[in-house]
């Protein structure tokens, strides 16, 4: 609040004249209302209503209306109370005592103040090149709200702002102007706590907004400048035309990032997850993450055709790990992801990789770890996986402590500006959907950008929360080095061409103030030079190879082949089942459950007793409880995860009466792995890419994603196309990550009916994932086991059923959890084998329709084999599940799905019109269709049975 220092102490406010039936006075009077009336009577007593003008005239001298600071809009509408607004702005008069002018003017400062820190980014210089113009923004004038020339040496008393509390106008305005109109805006009135906003805007008006940095941390940012703009000059020179993404324009994102990480090293951070794309990669890889230069100039080079055929990936999309130690003497574990050219889908990767490295450390505080997203300006505002990774931020389920946030502010995106390319006036203004402060500033002042990155990364300390720095710059070379920007950009890049290097300009800066000499930048400049060059030479005489490493997590696990990868023994005894099952069904004393459910605990005791056969939650249940008691981790997300989206799961129980919730697989025992079963926000691309970058640094763990519907993994496709299935082939990382889409064509629609089989079995190649649709709670119990005691570290993607989650055939003995294991293909015991005429091989829901029919028409002459496992399905495995079934036999593929989906185009892709030589084989589908499933229930009845009786005819 600011005031001007009264010259006489207030007096009560007068009593108001009586209201008359027809008085002008309002019914409920407004203090600012008032003070707009008064401020008119004293510009023109003339202006008011005669009633107005009687009641002020009979105010004695010392006793005039004396205003208070006004809470709301730094403008009021003309419309409103007839036009005050325009009569409030006008000049004063000041009374006899001069209380009336003293009590007005400090209501307009007050306005004025916090119009600069509301809106004062608007003014700041921001863009290095001068090309954006600077809005009009009235109430950042005095003369808006009827200050003059005279006021401006006025002193007023400011207890909000630092320092002397009674300084003059023209003081307080350059003040504010320093703070907030400089080379950093910066964007924090939105967030609701009042004890946030005071806490930012006292750091920031204290210094007005300027770091005072010493001469070493001077010489320093020139050091990383001059790390950054040689390497780029280095690789333009020595490849010529070679893309590498240059981050030309926005060096200062290298001493941004030394900067930050210091600063987690002194917040006591002992990792750091970084997720970025393309552009300036390759210069974070080699003056960052400490990659060494000639392993990147190794790549440039690309020697040898036959290391990568058929694999690995382009140099500005690999990832990193290496070990950075701060100026302290602090080590810091720094990680670079891997991430494809779908830019902004690297971030909830990089935020699941460091829930992981969390949790595994036991950092439940979320203290340890730092995670920094580097983004560009035109994909933050365009990609809706920002706003579904912000969303993120703040839920129990996903939170690390608040991530970093830079973008790289290129002022276009590709070829579009930002006129074409948002509606919004920042890039950045998405993230203020969270309580955190966004910050603008000039890429071009390495100072003003040490300044916001030590506010930012002291915000992200003490309150746990994302937060943004937007830093301004441009892209010198265009898109790529092989692009011409002035096809379309041809001011900007008349501009561009005319702007010395941030280096050059920092160094010039330096150079004026006396800080450095020229001798010492350029010995700076001479030793990166020679350092380059060495490394060259080291890259074009050796065969330089990166060795690929994943670190230490990962020893004892396994890739490669299935066939290479021995069986798991994944039983487990009944007496420990049944230990493990009466805990699963055990509530607290004083717990009380659904009435409903009181029935299904009963039923599932019953289960766990053998007294009734195992249903598919009761078998999945089971299989977390065992990983969970032999300490391994389990982690299982999605919309509705905790109870399931049929209501079959029930793994957190709700008390009635209160609303607590008790996690029963959660008291297993003193020993047991954690637990954790969060319902997801209604994200698909956002949380699978979570749970995929968790699975990458939690091998040890059953990592698991649900959908809702299997079909709702078409809103993820990017993170199962270009991380989930191809991740081992591009950049050597496994992943363990399972999959849970729920299938079934059972006449609820188009979206309600396919997890899209057919897509994960054309992704499939070289045994990267595994694709299977168990039919029985035993195989899915043995499945989710296999997972987690097998070394081999693969995604499995698990088509679950709908229907089949309370079907009576689809149930397993007690006695099958405790023997056997998990079968790729289920025979068939009922047909005689001599007497078979035709074989049906099916996967799924349909299996039991098949049998039924089967039963129904007494074809005893009708083989019907399960495909549990899709994929890898080794023919091997196939000709000795046939094996019973004479050479020449028909076999036919039927599914549920269309022709066009589902498993049919795979298998007769792989295996032609003769199944492994020995079979005439065909396929029993729905027509082609491009929609899945029909939505009539009546149609969808009509088409099984279509589909039932060409399977017997």
């Amino acid at each position: 609040m600011t005031w001007i220092k009264p010259k006489a102490p207030e007096q009560a406010l007068p009593e108001p004249p009586a209201k008359e039936v027809n008085s002008s006075f309002p019914n409920d009077l407004s203090l600012s209302f008032v003070e707009g009336m008064y401020a008119a009577f004293g510009a023109d007593p003339e202006s008011v209503p005669s009633d107005w003008r009687a009641w002020f005239q009979s105010c004695e001298p010392d006793q005039r209306f004396l205003g208070h600071p006004q809470l709301g809009p730094s403008f009021v509408p003309d419309s409103l109370f007839g036009g005050l607004a325009a009569r409030a702005s006008e000049p004063a008069v000041v009374g006899n005592s001069g209380a009336r002018s003293d009590a007005a003017l400090q209501n307009k400062v007050d306005q004025l103040v916090r119009a600069y820190r509301v809106r004062g980014h608007l003014l700041a210089h921001l863009d290095p090149l001068n090309l954006a113009p600077h809005p009009d923004v009235p109430e950042m004038e005095p003369a808006f709200y009827g200050l003059t020339a005279a006021d401006l040496d006025r002193e007023f008393v400011l207890e909000t702002l630092p320092g002397r509390k009674l300084r003059p106008l023209r003081e307080i305005i350059g003040h504010l102007k320093n703070t907030y109109c400089r080379r950093i805006g910066v964007q924090f009135m939105h967030m609701d706590d009042l004890t946030v906003r005071r806490w930012l805007q006292e750091r920031m008006e204290v210094s007005e907004n300027h770091l005072a940095l010493s001469r070493a941390q001077q010489l320093r940012i020139l050091t990383r400048l001059t790390d950054a703009s040689l390497f780029e000059e280095f690789i333009q020179k020595k490849f010529v035309g070679a893309k590498s993404f240059s981050l030309e324009g926005a060096e200062s994102l290298i001493p941004l990032l030394d900067l930050a990480i210091e600063a987690a090293g002194e917040h006591g951070c002992d990792r750091a997850v970084l997720g970025m794309a393309h552009r300036g990669r390759l210069n974070v890889l080699a003056n960052v993450m400490g990659k060494s230069p000639r392993l990147i100039f190794g790549e440039f080079e690309d020697r040898d055709p036959n290391e990568n055929v058929g694999r690995g990936d382009v140099k500005y999309h690999l990832g990193f790990n290496n070990t950075w130690t701060t100026s302290a003497g602090k080590p810091i574990e720094l990680y670079l992801c891997f991430n494809p050219s779908h830019l902004e889908y690297v971030n909830p990767v990089a935020l699941g990789r460091m829930r992981a490295k969390m949790d595994r450390a036991g950092d439940t505080q979320r203290v340890e770890g730092l995670v920094i997203l580097i983004h560009g300006d035109a994909a933050f505002i365009g990609e809706g996986i920002v706003q579904e990774t912000l969303n993120l931020s703040e839920l129990s389920g996903y939170e690390v402590g608040g991530a970093l946030h830079v973008i790289v502010n290129n002022q276009v995106g590709f070829t579009t500006s930002p006129q074409q390319g948002r509606s919004t006036t920042y890039a950045s203004d998405v993230a203020k959907m969270l309580q955190s402060p966004i910050f603008h500033v000039n890429g071009e002042d390495p100072e003003a950008v040490a300044q916001v990155i030590s506010l930012a990364m002291e915000f992200r300390r003490v309150f746990r929360r994302d937060v943004v720095i937007d830093m301004y710059a441009y892209r010198r070379r265009g898109h790529n080095e092989g692009d011409e920007p002035t096809f379309t950009q041809p001011t900007m890049y008349r501009a561009i061409e005319q702007r010395p290097s941030v280096r050059e300009s920092y160094l010039d800066f330096l150079l004026q103030l006396g800080q450095v000499t020229r001798d010492e930048a350029d010995v700076i400049a001479a030793n990166r030079r020679d350092y380059l060059e060495q490394e060259l030479s080291e890259a074009k005489s050796a065969d330089v190879k990166l060795k690929y490493d994943a670190g230490r997590v990962w020893q004892g696990y396994l890739g490669g082949r299935e066939a290479d990868v021995p069986e798991a023994d994944t039983t487990v005894s009944e007496s420990e089942l049944e230990v493990l099952g009466e805990r699963l069904v055990a509530l607290p004393p004083g717990f009380t459950p659904h009435p409903k459910l009181e029935r299904l605990l009963h039923s599932r005791a019953q289960m766990v007793r053998g007294e009734k056969p195992l249903d598919w939650a009761m078998a999945e249940l089971l299989a977390y409880a065992t990983i969970a008691a032999a300490g391994q981790r389990i982690r299982l997300t999605g919309q509705d995860a905790q109870r399931g989206t049929f209501g079959h799961r029930h793994a957190v129980w709700h008390d009635q009466i209160s609303d607590l919730t008790y996690l029963s697989l959660g008291q297993l025992g003193p020993q047991q792995g954690s637990v954790e079963i969060c319902n997801s926000p209604l994200s698909e691309a956002g949380v699978l890419g979570f749970e995929y970058g968790y699975s990458l640094d939690a091998p040890e763990a059953l990592v698991i994603w649900e959908a809702q519907f299997g079909d709702f993994s078409n809103c993820a496709q990017v993170i199962i196309d270009q991380f989930i299935c191809s991740g081992e082939e591009k950049w050597r990382r496994l992943s363990g990550l399972v999959l849970l889409l729920p299938h079934g064509f059972e006449g609820q629609g188009p979206e309600h009916s396919s997890g899209r089989l057919e897509r994960f079995l054309w992704l499939s190649a070289s045994d990267n994932i595994q694709v299977a649709q168990p039919t029985t709670p035993a195989q899915y119990f043995h499945l989710l086991r296999r997972q987690v005691v097998r070394p081999w570290r693969k995604p499995l993607v698990v088509m679950t059923p709908k229907s089949l989650l309370r079907h009576p055939q689809v149930v397993s003995a007690r006695s099958e959890l405790s023997s056997g294991g998990f079968q790729r293909i289920l025979g068939d015991n009922t047909a005689t084998h001599r007497e078979v005429s035709r074989v049906l091989l099916c996967s799924g829901k349909i299996y039991f329709e098949l049998d039924k029919r089967r039963l129904e028409s007494g074809r005893d002459d009708v083989a019907i084999l399960r495909l549990e496992q899709l994929y890898p399905l080794p023919d091997e495995t196939l000709a000795q599940a046939l094996s019973p079934y004479a050479a020449g036999t028909p076999v036919f593929w039927v599914q549920d799905e269309p022709a066009n989906m589902g498993a049919w185009p795979f298998l007769r892709f792989g295996h032609g019109a003769t199944l492994l030589g020995r079979y005439p084989f065909e396929g029993i589908t729905r027509r082609a269709a491009a929609s899945p499933a029909t939505g009539s229930g009546a149609s969808h009845r009509l088409e099984q049975e279509r589909l039932l009786e060409r399977a017997f005819s």
